[in-house]
């Protein structure tokens, strides 16, 4: 007998509701991105498992003002998002890829997977006068 009455105990060899074949990603995408989005109803989650269940691609997409607050500062917070569902993927022993898409289906603007290199800053010019030297001068 079961400690959990709500939950039906299932004859010995069948597959009962609880078995599943990893984490819901759905559900935990949602969960870790939702506060990052002034409108969360932009936020559309796509999951594709692999035929042995080993690896799973994870595709967001969300409004293109939003990008900046779900990356965050450096990368940061797609980063902890990325290795929190890493975790999660791990522990039910599959690979987990999560590809970021914008919410704009008119042209792919997938992070990390391009070729085209963001601008860089010109480099700052110093001045030619010279810092005097931390070491003292031996005579």
């Amino acid at each position: 007998m079961s400690l959990n009455s709500s939950v039906p105990e299932s004859p010995p060899g069948t597959v009962s509701p609880t078995d599943f074949s990893g984490p819901n990603y759905v559900g935990l995408v949602h969960f870790l991105l939702k506060p990052f989005l002034e409108v969360p109803e932009s936020l559309k989650v796509d999951c594709e498992r692999s035929a042995n269940n080993s690896r799973v691609w994870i595709r967001v997409a969300f409004e293109g003002t939003d990008k900046g607050r779900v990356f965050g500062r450096g990368g940061r917070n797609i980063q902890a998002i990325r290795t929190a569902i890493a975790a999660a993927g791990e522990a039910a022993g599959q690979s987990v890829y999560l590809d970021v898409y914008g919410g704009n289906a008119d042209h792919d603007d997938r992070e990390g997977q391009g070729d085209k290199a963001p601008p860089r800053k010109p480099p700052s010019r110093r001045s030619s006068v010279s810092k005097p030297s931390s070491r003292p001068r031996s005579r």
